[in-house]
């Protein structure tokens, strides 16, 4: 392809990955790169801040299932990736990260905006690249985005010295050449037949389903699975969409709040399935008392995971999607049985709801409406309180319609990341349920919307107060509301304007269905302010450290002040009710 400066090959090689969009943030370092953007087919996106450009990019490539791309300069640009990066790597998502650098003959020098990004960055990606030599270039970015997306997918980082950008190359891209670096995708077909074996044998099996088995695209092959042998299906926040949750045996989400239905089939089963999750500290409770009766069968690209959290008695190493076809041709048809019957009547008894108020607008009242006017709506999210009545008051059927940060619980990731996926899929309605402490964290990013009319809709749940935070303090401090108040500061409507946007509010519940549906027709970028009660909490609760078993269900008692303690039927059932 003939000679160029490194900053074209960087262009090229994304170019042959690819690559459509670029988020990021320019400086210093990064004026040889930028100025070969200038003349470049691919679309840049300017942040307003470096951790939006990560959380962009991850929303991107969740809702794509593509590598998603972001770029910031050095020293500070760099650093204010972190979270970002940090927040894919915990979610195996498929991305990246681009970072300028000081000239190769300063590093090390304490040069201005000098970071060691390489070295901050190594726990928290697959693989971090200095490169110190523009020859370099077309190998570190194939390999770059074959390691991210290939296997347990995740952020790959890669440096870029200032005069590295500048050097002249001779273009030519590379065939991968990684001998360190092999994940095992095929499952291993005696592993297949003994969690057959198990599955058929299993008279109370629940399959436990995560993020691997969205990334893998396999939730076609785990549905013919569950209907093949009647098992119920619970994910975790990352699987939420894999299994379709208004299918008879989906049980939702289980869990710190999860269904009791959930939960409490999770605490019976003789058998658990879990595919593409990592028994998460969210999902076990205290894993000493962890599904007690049940044996495990646990299949996960990555060999580490396996048995890292919970003992396992079979293990099956591969990808969910391989893993899930197997699986379905090695069984055989069952029929419905005394378990599905039971699980149906937990269903019944312990369905998700709340206390209905013809005052004051309930939150999951919010998520219920929305369904009902945009099922087909992705469904972004903040983290606290309004992730959770997303999770559970929206009804997902689709495994790249549900975008949240999970294991790192980063909030401000939810606004940024939507404008990512509507990028990515221009087409979809997409909404980031929003706190009003979350959405502050990047609002600055209605800049980036308004300006690339980037057409997303912010529905903030605005209780004026740290929610997830303050609901802790009530139930396990004493009520001492410590630096969780928020004051309703701003006014979140001028905000929007001041932007650009388009700004409307609901104070009661007559109001809020002809909100969302002025904000479901909006063609422009729409920030909808919705006034609930600090005192709302998600419910129900396990609280954190212990057994699943142990439910707190935080609604209010029949009477102001009581509190009384329920059996459910189930040994594993001991509820206790508070008042809201």
């Amino acid at each position: 392809m003939g000679k160029m400066s490194g900053a074209e090959a960087i262009l090229e090689c994304l170019k042959l990955e690819g690559v459509e969009i670029i988020f990021g943030l320019p400086g210093g370092v990064l004026l040889p790169l930028y100025d070969a953007i200038y003349d470049s087919d691919i679309r840049h996106i300017l942040v307003r801040h470096e951790q939006a450009a990560a959380h962009a990019a991850d929303g991107y490539a969740r809702a794509t299932g593509r590598v998603g791309v972001c770029l910031a300069t050095s020293g500070p640009g760099a650093t204010n990736l972190v979270t970002g990066i940090a927040t894919a790597y915990m979610d195996s998502v498929p991305m990246v990260a681009m970072t300028g650098q000081v000239p190769t003959n300063l590093i090390g020098k304490d040069a201005f905006q000098e970071a060691d990004i390489t070295g901050i960055t190594m726990p928290v990606t697959k693989h971090s690249y200095l490169v110190k030599d523009a020859k370099e270039i077309p190998r570190v970015f194939r390999e770059a985005f074959y390691i991210a997306r290939t296997g347990r997918p995740g952020p790959v980082l890669i440096d870029l010295p200032r005069d590295v950008t500048a050097d002249e190359v001779e273009f030519k891209y590379p065939e991968i050449n990684l001998p360190g670096y092999s994940p095992n995708l095929k499952v291993h077909h005696l592993q297949i037949r003994k969690a057959a074996k198990a599955l058929m044998e299993a008279e109370r099996p629940v399959i436990y389903v995560g993020g691997g088995v969205k990334y893998s695209d396999g939730h076609r092959e785990l549905l013919r699975l569950a209907e093949r042998i009647k098992a119920p299906v619970t994910t975790t926040l990352m699987g939420i969409g894999c299994f379709p949750e208004d299918h008879p045996l989906s049980l939702g989400m289980l869990g710190m709040h999860g269904t009791k239905y959930a939960n409490y089939a999770v605490q019976e089963a003789d058998l658990i399935l879990a595919v593409g999750a990592r028994f998460d500290d969210r999902v076990t409770g205290k894993v000493a008392s962890f599904a007690p009766q049940a044996r495990v069968i646990h299949v996960d690209v990555d060999p580490a995971e396996i048995g890292k959290n919970v003992r396992v008695d079979i293990p099956v190493v591969g990808d969910a999607k391989s893993a899930l076809t197997e699986l379905a041709k090695a069984v055989e048809d069952k029929p419905w049985s005394p378990w599905n019957d039971k699980i149906s009547g937990w269903k019944g008894e312990h369905p998700l709801g709340y206390a209905k108020d013809s005052e004051t607008i309930k939150p999951q009242a919010v998520l219920e409406t929305l369904y009902e006017l945009c099922p087909e709506a992705v469904i972004v999210t903040e983290v606290g309180q309004n992730q959770m009545w997303a999770a559970q008051f929206f009804t997902h059927k689709d495994p790249r319609r549900f975008i949240s940060s999970g294991g790192l619980g980063t909030m401000g990731y939810g606004f940024p990341a939507a404008i990512g996926a509507k990028l990515g899929c221009p087409d979809a309605d997409v909404f980031d349920i929003a706190g009003d402490g979350s959405f502050q964290m990047n609002i600055q990013e209605l800049a980036t919307a308004v300006v690339n009319e980037v057409a997303v809709k912010v529905i903030i749940l605005n209780n004026g107060v740290l929610g997830m935070v303050r609901q802790w303090q009530d139930l396990f401090y004493e009520k001492r509301f410590s630096s969780t108040t928020l004051h309703r500061v701003p006014d979140f409507v001028k905000v929007a304007e001041a932007y650009g946007a388009l700004g409307l509010r609901a104070t009661k519940p007559s109001e809020l269905e002809g909100v969302l549906k002025e904000a479901i027709d909006s063609e422009v970028v729409t920030v909808v302010d919705v006034i609930i009660s600090p005192d709302e909490k998600v419910s129900p609760m396990v609280p954190a450290g212990a057994s699943l078993s142990e439910i707190l269900e935080l609604e209010r008692a029949d009477e102001p002040g009581t509190t009384r303690k329920a059996y459910a039927g189930s040994a594993a059932a001991e509820i206790l009710e508070l008042e809201g």
